[in-house]
């Protein structure tokens, strides 16, 4: 007999339990003291709206969606029949290619989901394919198949999932390895019907974009091995290995300079790398593997896809091994797409431009029966006109007890003294809002750059207003603009535009410090915050360096900034911190060698200081997700004297800008009164500009044919 919908539901709701109550270890924490707000930054993200579709590879027509337009769902797997057949989540399996494995952002932390669809009713022996007669009365049973449990109850990402009979091997960041700049990303596998969870990743190595053979003996990993991360943001420095996927076991590094490994046997593999003419590329590589051992014959790698084009991110499938997918950029497309490449006859075959050729498509995946090929784009609006994730306000899983997390559809987000409003550029122009996210009003039409409001005059909010990241002679100038004014008019402070931006006034309410390039040199300088410069101007810092990046301390004792004066030029930015009479200096933290930790912002005991850094280097291959200029950036909170580093937030995307606040926000979602932005992301920017002859130091071979 079998069992019905709600017996399978109730069993989700036991394993759940079960899962649930595996002993685990405490996550340590900060011990913030009071109930506050953290914001911050992720530029674009707001718009991504992901969810998985899928296309037949024998006849290109219609996408169909799998996921279920909530949130932001990517990196798709299809589970084989066998890997299925020993899972009790889905009693009855008409097809396999109904069930999708994917990453999910939701409830303000990421998730591996796996999703059944049926057409109505559902579980009969009559039941179809969704694939086969997409209908508005799709069923669909969801669970979540990775608790916070096997993490140590400690917030991380968990990408590129793949299911293995019971046992689900994925990416998390919940170890800190303890080194700063090397990043936290290893492989897991964990055991579903126990929860056992085993790390495959050796202690002090990171491991990306994790691909399991056909057979499910092998895993190949691009990984940076012992060297560690480099600091490189696009193509990585990685090398690809093979392990056994039980325990980790019997690793060997099999490839060369390579990312995104994909199987098509258990001796066949596929993989990316930018070659030396530029173009990134697919290749294969083919080696011996026998009795759980690799054959000691030498690695054969060959150059598939031609140059011309870009072509990463492959998949394979076993069954049909003629093919391959691969995501493309081609010199006349501004937007990446899924193309099928017959590796016989060496053409390619397109399969998402024909469909919905404006919008980006990344990150193709096979069926095991060769017969779909899954990728995620961005959704937009659905049927009703909205897309289920176009907010102002974005609720993210604090790992800090009395201490909400949100993320920004914006940048440079700054709180009100009491907490009630923020303010924030979305480039251009400046706005702000109540807390809470209501009463968007855009209050400067100018290019805007950081935010902050004054302590004592209510409704005074300073910022910069001239060009971005720009050189030490570049016009940009701080004003201060009472946003409780009805004429909005604003005050220009500083005289020159000697680049002065990143104000923060005193606690007092007399003095603004910020940064200014008018020497030449980009120093710290503190003026009168009613008349600026011309009521009071004094030199804080001086040197041939970056001083940049500058906050207060709510007890007026300190200034914070972000400086490379250990290495001027460089881009590598430590954080320290200064009397406002200039006396005092001390570094705070350091981000490693030619590491970069920026944006400190007090917390409003003073006690805690929130930044932006690249302590736990990079966290997924950049060039599987849309464009971020630092891939590598998360927030962090440290005690003021530099110890206790934490890490907030975990994914592959840029987080920076964060801001303090004495008020706290209830951690829940806020849309965009009038929808907001959809799929508005760029594409990498490195991918949009002709190949030109790529030098490198490194002795590696580019490219084999």
């Amino acid at each position: 007999m079998k069992p019905s919908i709600h017996q399978t539901i109730s069993f989700f709701l036991i394993f759940n339990f079960l899962l649930s109550s595996i002993p685990h270890l405490q996550a340590t924490t900060a011990g913030v003291g009071g109930a506050t707000t953290i914001a911050f930054a992720t530029l674009g993200r707001s718009s991504y709206s992901f969810d998985i579709y899928a296309i037949p590879t024998n006849r290109p027509s219609k996408e169909i969606r799998l996921t279920d337009g909530k949130s932001v769902n990517f990196n798709g797997f299809f589970p084989s029949s066998s890997s299925l057949s020993v899972l009790p989540l889905f009693p009855n399996r008409p097809d396999p290619t109904t069930h999708i494995l994917y990453i999910t952002e939701r409830n303000g932390s990421s998730k591996i989901y796996l999703d059944a669809l049926y057409d109505s009713p559902p579980l009969t022996s009559g039941s179809r394919s969704m694939l086969e007669f997409p209908t508005e009365s799709t069923n669909r049973l969801q669970v979540n198949l990775l608790g916070d449990e096997q993490t140590g109850g400690r917030i991380s990402m968990k990408d590129k999932p793949s299911l293995v009979g019971q046992s689900l091997i994925y990416v998390s960041t919940h170890e800190n390895p303890g080194q700063p700049r090397a990043s936290w990303a290893a492989v897991y596998s964990t055991q579903l019907t126990t929860g056992s969870t085993r790390r495959l990743t050796p202690k002090g190595v990171a491991d990306l974009s994790p691909a399991v053979s056909p057979s499910g003996v092998w895993t190949a990993v691009a990984s940076f091995g012992e060297k560690g991360w480099g600091g490189e943001v696009q193509e990585l420095d990685t090398d690809i290995y093979v392990f056994l996927t039980r325990d980790g076991s019997n690793r060997v590094k099999i490839v060369e300079h390579g990312g995104w490994p994909a199987w098509a046997d258990d001796s066949t593999l596929y993989f990316h790398r930018r070659c030396d003419d530029g173009w990134w590329s697919v290749f294969r590589a083919t080696f011996n593997t026998k009795d759980g051992q690799l054959g000691v014959e030498p690695v054969v790698t060959r150059r598939l896809t031609p140059p011309g084009l870009h072509a990463f991110t492959p998949a394979a499938s076993s069954s049909n091994k003629s093919f391959i997918a691969v995501a493309t950029r081609r010199p006349e497309s501004e937007f990446r797409h899924i193309e099928l490449y017959d590796v016989v006859s060496k053409k390619f075959i397109e399969v998402t431009r024909p469909v919905s050729p404006n919008v980006h498509h990344l990150n193709p995946f096979i069926s095991p029966d060769s017969e779909w090929v899954g990728y995620h784009k961005c959704r937009g609006a659905s049927n009703d006109g909205k897309s289920n994730n176009d907010l102002v306000l974005e609720n993210v899983r604090s790992p800090l007890p009395n201490v909400s997390l949100f993320r920004v559809d914006g940048s440079f987000p700054s709180y009100s003294p009491d907490g009630e409003r923020v303010a924030y550029v979305k480039f251009p122009g400046l706005y702000v809002m109540n807390s809470d996210g209501s009463g968007v009003r855009n209050v400067l039409t100018r290019t805007a750059f950081s935010t902050a409001w004054d302590w004592k005059r209510k409704g005074v909010v300073y910022t910069s207003v001239g060009p971005t990241f720009a050189s030490e002679s570049t016009k940009v100038d701080i004003i201060s603009i009472n946003v409780d004014d009805e004429d909005l008019s604003y005050k220009q402070l500083t005289l020159g535009g000697e680049n002065n931006a990143f104000p923060s006034p005193s606690p007092d309410g007399k003095w603004v410090v910020f940064r200014s390039g008018r020497t030449g040199h980009k120093n710290l300088y503190i003026m009168d915050a009613m008349n600026g410069e011309t009521g009071g101007l004094h030199q804080l810092t001086e040197g041939p360096w970056t001083d940049t990046m500058c906050n207060w301390s709510p007890d007026g004792e300190w200034i914070a900034f972000a400086s490379d004066r250990e290495n001027p030029g460089s881009g590598s930015f430590e954080l320290f911190k200064i009397h406002p009479n200039g006396t005092g200096l001390q570094k705070v933290i350091q981000s490693g060698l030619g590491g970069r930790t920026n944006h400190p912002w007090f917390s409003p005991d003073g006690k805690y200081i929130v930044l932006t850094s690249d302590y736990a280097g990079v966290s997924a291959e950049p060039i599987s997700n849309p464009h971020h200029y630092q891939p590598y950036g998360d927030i962090f909170v440290i005690k003021s004297d530099g110890t206790g580093i934490q890490r907030l937030t975990h994914n592959s995307y840029e987080d920076g800008t964060p801001a303090w606040s004495s008020k706290y926000t209830r951690p829940t979602n806020v849309e965009w009164p009038s929808g907001g932005s959809k799929c508005s992301f760029d594409d990498c920017h490195w991918l949009n500009i002709s190949p030109n002859k790529v030098s490198r130091s490194s002795n590696k071979r580019q490219c084999a044919h």
